[in-house]
């Protein structure tokens, strides 16, 4: 039998005040940043060996046993500790990091005495120290640092990544100088000397 009562209008959609957007824009921006961070920590622990075990070695103390653990682990959380897949991980999280967030931010106008390299992830001095930025970004920006955190990440990290990397003679030097003319040249660095055995 077919249903004769009258239709009752759907609920009203929610709207959400102009004043507010950009609050909710905000909002969503960062927990967007902080999925991606959790999901770079996935991908870490997910390239870890497994350990053998959680029972401590027969005879051996626990921090004895969990200082073992920790040298059959990773070294260092650095990238260029990394290699292989877990460098290009590590790389396409930071690349991330620097386009989406670091440059619309602070990537200020490019000139000869400030350059910067849009091919950057080639200069290996500025994937360094770029990494090193984001892995105290991470630190500094997290409810753990507190209320300054942000602030320190900005006075002890930010501004001295930026002078070094935006340096006259910094690793951008052969690089950009011109939005309009981009170049992008890696410089060489000072090889060692060879010793070797005369004949």
């Amino acid at each position: 039998m077919a249903d004769t009562s009258p239709s009752s209008p759907g609920p009203e959609p929610y709207r959400v005040p102009d004043a507010d957007l950009d609050d909710l824009a905000s909002t969503l921006a960062k927990t967007m940043a902080e999925v991606r961070q959790h999901g770079v920590i996935l991908d870490r622990l997910g390239s870890e060996p497994e350990s053998t075990g959680s029972q401590p070695m027969d005879g051996v103390p626990e921090a004895e046993a969990a200082d073992s653990k920790k040298a059959d682990g990773p070294a260092s959380v650095f990238i260029l500790a990394l290699g292989g897949e877990a460098y290009a991980v590590e790389l396409a999280a930071l690349s991330d990091w620097v386009n989406y967030l670091f440059l619309p931010v602070y990537g200020r106008e490019i000139s000869t005495s400030r350059p910067w390299c849009a091919h950057w992830h080639e200069h290996p001095e500025a994937v360094a120290r770029l990494h090193a930025l984001w892995l105290a970004w991470q630190q500094f920006t997290d409810t753990e640092a507190g209320l300054s955190g942000p602030s320190t990440w900005h006075r002890d990290h930010l501004d001295q990544t930026l002078a070094h990397l935006r340096a006259p003679d910094g690793p951008f030097a052969a690089c950009t100088t011109s939005a309009t003319r981009p170049n992008h040249r890696v410089l060489a660095t000072p090889a060692p000397e060879q010793v070797g055995v005369a004949a």
